[in-house]
């Protein structure tokens, strides 16, 4: 690096994805990289493959697919890409309608609009905040029995590392015919150990799971994605979209419209070496979600979800401020901020962002609480035990 930076652009540097942010404040969630990964980094670079083929890619699909329990994973740049080939792979075309939750980060929705189709928002439930099992089903029961439009697709996001109550969603969409993606961006290391899908990763239910490895994930290429399947056909047809469409020993010849989405061999180096480390880094994320809810249960706070079965990573901790506490999420986000804390509001409905502003809404208004009363906390898996108490310690005299 030269050292220099543009006017402006260390305060962009503090809200990018894994940014550690001022000397001396705690940062929400950061890559945790060391000396594996910087080996597996400086293999790639001294290969020579340093672009979207080479050894690393491989293995790091082949070792993603056996660690979630999918039969194929196909890298690719960004969680964004995974989902916008996994809806081209289940049919979305112009004009289609595909049901998508509320309460999401917009990269969730967004490819929806790039193909040309129409998101449907399906509000959170109380219990885990991811959509709705019941509004989806009589959304879906509703429509049939009026002869209306059935959508293409029902996207179910995990959202900040909570598996979502996924078994009555798959029964309404099994009842209609409907494929399922389900965007498992944040939810890496997380799954269900009860009920019908007991034993089984987030990502692996429905037709399509996609995955990010942003910056500030639990297991980071700095910016990539995977796309996890069980059908052969699927499979084979996101290597041919992902890597431009090109026909294989033909000179230059793509057969449609394909997409650069292909990830590097340097970033699979780098997400190899995160991924032999996951274990220990969900382990940490969830002893301090258990330190942070014995710390905190005393207070006007209403705690991340836990859910029986539903075996969440955490990978944002994330809590709601309760009504009767008498102040807003941003007096407490400010009071965080000036104790060095950084400290985030959760997601932004997507009913409120302006390019989704007139899309169709089913359900009330839990998301708008989420985002409302909601924050997330430092939960980097190097947070120190000192760290995370002075993360204790500025909640506690918010309220003193």
């Amino acid at each position: 690096m030269s050292g220099r930076l543009e006017a402006g652009s260390g305060a962009r540097e503090a809200h990018a994805p894994g940014a550690r942010g001022v000397a001396g404040t705690i940062p929400l969630a950061v890559p945790n990289v060391g000396a594996l990964e910087r080996q597996y980094v400086l293999e790639a670079v001294e290969s020579g493959y340093v672009s979207s083929v080479g050894p690393f890619v491989t293995e790091f699909e082949d070792r993603f697919a056996h660690r979630v329990g999918a039969k194929h994973a196909v890298a690719c740049a960004t969680g964004t890409a995974a989902i916008h080939i996994g809806l081209i792979l289940l049919g979305v075309e112009r004009d289609d309608e595909v049901f998508c939750a509320d309460f999401t980060f917009v990269g969730s929705v967004n490819p929806i609009a790039y193909l040309g189709a129409r998101p449907v928002l399906v509000d959170s439930e109380r219990l885990t905040w991811n959509l709705d099992p019941a509004l989806l089903a009589g959304e879906l029961d509703r429509r049939a029995a009026a002869g209306e439009r059935m959508p293409k697709v029902v996207e179910v996001v995990h959202v900040l590392g909570q598996p979502a109550d996924i078994g009555p969603i798959v029964d309404a969409c099994e009842r209609h015919g409907i494929a399922i993606l389900e965007d498992a961006a944040e939810s890496l290391g997380a799954g269900w150990s009860a009920g019908r899908f007991a034993g089984q990763h987030t990502g692996t239910v429905g037709r399509i799971g996609c995955f990010s490895f942003n910056g500030n994930k639990i297991a980071t290429t700095g910016g990539g994605g995977m796309i996890v399947t069980d059908d052969d056909e699927l499979a084979t047809r996101a290597r041919h979209l992902t890597t431009q469409a090109k026909v294989p020993d033909v000179g230059y010849l793509h057969d449609e419209v394909g997409y650069n989405y292909r990830l590097t061999n340097i970033a699979a180096g780098l997400g190899l070496a995160q991924l032999e480390r996951l274990d220990d880094f969900v382990a940490t994320k969830r002893r301090i979600a258990l330190r942070y809810d014995e710390a905190l249960r005393d207070l006007p706070l209403e705690l991340p979800p836990r859910v029986p079965g539903l075996d969440a990573t955490y990978w944002l901790y994330s809590v709601l401020l309760a009504e009767a506490a008498g102040r807003s999420r941003d007096d407490l986000l400010d009071h965080l901020g000036q104790h060095g804390v950084g400290a985030r509001a959760l997601w932004r409905p997507l009913h409120l962002q302006p390019p989704f502003a007139d899309v169709p809404v089913v359900g009330g208004q839990v998301g708008d609480r989420l985002f409302d009363r909601g924050l997330s906390l430092p939960c980097s898996t190097d947070l120190t035990d000192g760290d995370q108490q002075r993360v204790i310690d500025a909640m506690r005299s918010f309220f003193a």
